[in-house]
């Protein structure tokens, strides 16, 4: 026999064997595979038989993962074999050779794909079972339990089975005593990880109603750090999360809770306040009325000093503010007389204003609008006054000098810089509230913002009042108290409002007025009684420490009443009230320029203060008063500001409107 003949005899030969060695271990294969049903597997891993003999290189006996099988059948699981979860295993040899390419049983996938194949497929039985599970693996995906363990990379911190045993986790149904007491031991199972915690939690008034009451309702860690969005605690939305988880239990002491500066930041999206657990404690929780609370009266004031404790910028917790009342309510004059009282105050204070002045504004546009459609394209009303004097045709009357404009300007900025940055404070439930603080560059900006517009508030102010006490008393001999030139309210407008009112129901002519009539002198005096309610109360708040030094406590939850609804009160009057006066009524509208040109013609002088004109003629002081018109550059710079005070005005007038509809409804 040649080589070549050999050769190929000898490969023919190796072939046929290597085809029987692969057909043999393909029925061996087969074989083994067919035998990894249930019963094979638990018939290593039957939790009942304890250890299970295996290779001495392995050490010997050793604990395999333990099934119970009474346990299985009565699971989730139970209809499904084991190899559909342990892709890795192909044999049932021990040890297993694992399955290269699969990885161990993940919940996560499976799941996944589970809800992916009921929305798909529209299973309607299992739809909504497979959605909410779904979430709750979305949730742990991006949960604390989910990432690397710091100790040993390859494993996770906590897997589903660490809290869900796969083999005999049954979730029971809602409403049965089985669901119950599954629910009672929540914490005992987040307690095998967090060891300390549970030791705290089990001592406090949670853990007691849990532990010797069985009360369901009782506070878990699944109630406040969520069941499967496990976060870090450190990090501010978790802060925020767990904050508002409280409120979902304690439903009234969280609605006084953002009743206050720290529940307002804490709603608006910011951790730097104090929250719940920063003054009730978290895991050792108690009732303020336990002499170990963080709030019982003998430790609040070292409780409060662990945030206001003199440094960074934050002042030193004194003796008044262990009387503060940090879920003080207004419907409550037993417990909160004070509150109650305040909150009455201003109440009345805000019907009285807006009940008079809004019935007098439509009143007045009714009335107004009607003489105007009855005298058609005519603007103004004929009165029987002497006419112009020919040498003034064409003149100006000055009724606001350069300063008074300047210091009106600076007032109106100031004042709409303080709305601006209150506002999202006073409605921080308002859909426009957080994407507005954000703007405004969060709440310590905001605030410094504020504090400097109330500083150019206020000495604008008192500018004007040390102004208006040296012109008098510079003349003081010659000043008439109820004079013509006078803002002191007197006899005289008592009678022009009941003339006014006569006019607007058709009884009688319309009134006629000398230099200042009797809204321009409420407008006057209202900053007067504003200023001093909301910067009064604004100082007490600003310097809190040097207040509680004097004053209770209570004095702050007084101030944050007054401070905030006498805001409102000045913010809606001036956007509604004041606007229409001056430039919606139809003889103003769109605009009246008077406030910022300085001037108006002699026409509009005679039409709305027709005795100012005759008087001033017939004392022949009236030229002293008469300008040049003003250019045209003056007048188109003039309406250009005065429309964008307008806009700013009525957005802010609106932002209020939406933030009041909006607390209105979510009481």
């Amino acid at each position: 026999m040649g080589k070549h003949n050999l050769f190929v005899w000898f490969r023919g030969a190796f072939r046929c064997v290597a085809l029987g060695l692969s057909v043999g271990l393909l029925v061996i294969g087969s074989a083994l595979a067919a035998d990894l049903g249930n019963a094979t597997c638990l018939s290593c891993h039957d939790g009942n038989k304890g250890k299970i003999d295996i290779a001495a290189a392995e050490g010997g006996k050793r604990a395999l993962y333990s099934v119970v099988p009474d346990q299985f059948r009565q699971s989730v699981h139970a209809g499904m074999e084991c190899i559909a979860c342990h892709l890795e295993i192909n044999d049932s040899t021990v040890k297993h050779k694992k399955v290269a390419a699969e990885k161990r049983p993940d919940c996560v996938q499976c799941h996944t794909q589970l809800k992916e194949a009921a929305e798909t497929e529209k299973v309607a039985g299992e739809r909504r079972w497979m959605r909410a599970v779904g979430k709750s693996i979305e949730s742990y995906k991006t949960s604390m339990h989910a990432r690397p363990n710091a100790d040993d990379p390859t494993k996770q911190n906590a897997t589903c089975n660490d809290c869900h045993n796969v083999h005999s986790f049954n979730v029971p149904p809602r409403g049965t005593p089985e669901r119950t007491e599954w629910h009672l031991g929540i914490s005992d199972l987040c307690g095998t990880c967090h060891e300390d915690q549970l030791n705290y939690w089990t001592k406090s008034v949670h853990g007691r109603e849990i532990k010797d009451k069985h009360n369901p309702k009782a506070a878990d860690c699944a109630d406040c750090h969520t069941a499967h969005n496990v976060k870090k605690t450190s990090a501010n939305p978790v802060k925020l999360a767990i904050t508002a988880h409280c409120g979902s239990c304690h439903e009234d002491a969280y609605a006084s809770y953002r009743g206050t500066y720290h529940g307002k930041i804490t709603t608006l999206g910011y951790a730097h306040t104090a929250k719940c657990f920063d003054c009730h404690s978290s895991h050792d929780i108690e009732p303020s009325s336990n002499p170990v609370a963080k709030m019982h009266l003998d430790n609040r004031l070292e409780s409060c000093q662990e945030c206001h404790s003199g440094r960074k910028k934050i002042p030193l917790a004194t003796a008044g503010f262990v009387s503060f009342s940090p879920h003080g309510t207004s419907n409550n004059f037993e417990t909160y007389p004070e509150i109650w009282v305040a909150n009455k105050i201003m109440v009345q204070l805000l019907v009285g204003t807006f009940g008079f002045f809004w019935l007098h504004t439509l009143l007045w546009f009714y009335r107004e609008y009607r003489d105007r459609q009855q005298r058609k394209a005519q603007a103004h009303i004929k009165l029987d006054l002497p006419p112009v004097p020919a040498q003034f045709q064409g003149k100006h009357f000055r009724r606001f000098s350069r300063t008074w404009r300047m210091a009106h300007l600076v007032f109106a900025l100031s004042l709409m810089t303080l709305t601006l940055t209150g506002i999202p404070l006073f409605y921080p439930l308002a859909p426009w509230a957080q994407p507005l603080m954000s703007l405004l560059g969060g709440p310590q900006i905001a605030g410094s913002v504020h504090r400097v517009a109330a500083v150019i508030f206020a000495a604008v102010f008192f500018w004007h009042l040390g102004y208006m006490v040296f012109k008098i008393g510079r003349d003081w001999r010659n000043f008439k108290i109820f004079g013509p030139n006078s803002m002191v309210p007197g006899p005289q407008d008592l009678k022009d409002i009941i003339a006014m009112f006569k006019w607007f129901f058709g009884r009688g002519p319309r009134p006629v007025f000398d230099r200042w009539t009797y809204w321009e002198k409420f407008d006057y005096w209202a900053p007067f009684w504003g200023v001093t309610i909301i910067g009064f109360s604004g100082i007490l708040m600003w310097f809190p420490h040097i207040a509680a030094n004097y004053l209770p406590g209570w004095v702050f939850n007084v101030a944050a009443i007054f401070h905030s609804e006498e805001a409102f009160l000045a913010v809606v009057f001036l956007f509604t009230v004041h606007f229409f006066n001056n430039h919606f009524r139809p003889d103003k509208f769109p605009l009246d320029r008077v406030m910022f040109t300085g001037t108006f013609t002699l026409d509009e002088l005679r039409h709305e203060h027709p005795l100012q004109y005759q008087r001033l003629l017939e004392s022949g002081e009236f030229a002293q008063h008469l300008v040049a018109a003003p250019s045209v550059a003056m007048v188109k710079a003039s309406t250009a500001l005065g429309f964008i005070l307008i806009v700013m005005g009525l957005t802010l007038l609106t932002l209020v409107g939406i933030g009041f509809f909006t607390s209105f409804d979510s009481l």
